[in-house]
């Protein structure tokens, strides 16, 4: 009877330790981060990476511009995802909207990592709210076998129908978009002048009539590459993954100026799972995967400790990392105001519609 009851004892002993504890392995093992990302910008492999040293799974969800991924969390999205990837000069409305929450350094050693170019920018100063992911440029994709050898390098290939050759793309995001049309009229990319933004919008409604249609992420590429399209608006590492696919395509930041751009990560305000979004920031961070993901993307890295392991080629090409001249040519778009932000959606809508 004895050896009976301590049996007994022994067993709803076990009993009420599973009870107690298997929910937190369950849930451990059971965890899933859901990544919305651009499309095509992360490799593969680290995410796969990622899964078995979290022993969790990885969700991915795409969009094609800032403005779409906004609408997004709006409409109920920060409680179905644990990392978004904006561009830094969305991030201050999103702050405004309530759509993040902040980091905990805790769980991200690596942010020591970042080169003191990307920490502390006006967008998040303490970096409270965002990490660096890549950065890059907007510029023109071509088609090197279908435009002559002397052809301006210039925004005028989009933008003066006596410069087109042939079939072109411009690309849907908003921002950029109008950006270029600015630069090439003279003005400040960041424009918000009444008079010049009816400049702006009649140039883009003009241009989209002439184009093959505005296209988001990476559509432009996938055009240079099938040949449907002999020049694209374009972003930077999208242009060099196409050339990898077809070497007659090539890249070019226009003499006017262009668009130089900071992807961030960042965790929604009602993430499902904020502490393995926390940890999924810091493994990106990490010198190594840092840099396997330029070298896949073929995009700058924010992070320094990297840098010594990108391909020794991607450092040296200016179409990737632009030396000291073509980075004064360069602008980064800055915050909107509300009546600003109000001015620029009207004008795209517009052009959209047109």
């Amino acid at each position: 009877m004895k050896k009976w009851i301590a049996s007994t004892t022994t067993l709803l002993c076990c009993v009420l330790v599973l009870v107690l504890f298997w929910p937190h392995v369950t849930s451990a093992q059971g965890q899933t981060l859901n990544l919305y990302i651009w499309s095509e910008y992360i490799d593969p492999d680290i995410l796969t990476a990622f899964e078995k040293a979290t022993n969790s799974r990885v969700l991915v969800s795409v969009y094609e511009s800032n403005e779409d991924m906004v609408a997004k969390l709006r409409g109920g999205g920060t409680s179905q995802y644990d990392i978004v990837v904006p561009t830094d000069y969305i991030v201050p409305n999103m702050l405004e909207l309530g759509l993040l929450q902040p980091l905990n350094k805790e769980l991200i050693p690596n942010l020591s990592n970042l080169g003191e170019k990307f920490v502390g920018l006006p967008f998040d100063p303490e970096n409270t709210y965002t990490a660096a992911y890549q950065w890059g440029t907007t510029g023109i994709g071509y088609r090197k076998d279908r435009l002559p050898e002397n052809f301006e390098r210039s925004w005028g290939l989009i933008f003066d129908p006596q410069q087109q050759y042939g079939p072109f793309v411009m690309i849907d995001e908003m921002r950029s978009m109008i950006g270029a049309a600015a630069v090439y009229l003279g003005f400040d990319m960041n424009t918000t002048v009444r008079s010049e933004l009816q400049q702006i919008q009649q140039l883009l409604i003009d241009t989209k009539r002439r184009s093959a249609g505005l296209i988001g992420g990476v559509g432009g590429k996938n055009q240079l590459v099938s040949g449907t399209a002999n020049v694209a608006i374009v972003y930077s590492g999208d242009a060099l993954q196409a050339a990898e696919e077809n070497p007659n395509i090539g890249y070019f930041v226009p003499r006017e100026g262009a668009h130089i751009w900071l992807d961030v990560m960042a965790i929604p305000a009602q993430a499902p799972n904020p502490e393995l979004a926390n940890r999924f920031i810091n493994f990106i961070l990490d010198a190594e995967v840092g840099a396997q993901l330029s070298n896949h993307n073929r995009f700058a890295t924010p992070n320094a400790a990297a840098l010594p392991m990108i391909n020794p080629e991607d450092l040296q090409n200016p179409a990737i990392y632009p030396d000291e001249e073509a980075l004064a040519k360069l602008t980064y778009l800055k915050v909107l105001s509300g009546e600003e932000l109000r001015l620029i959606d009207a004008l795209w809508t517009t052009v959209k519609s047109s």
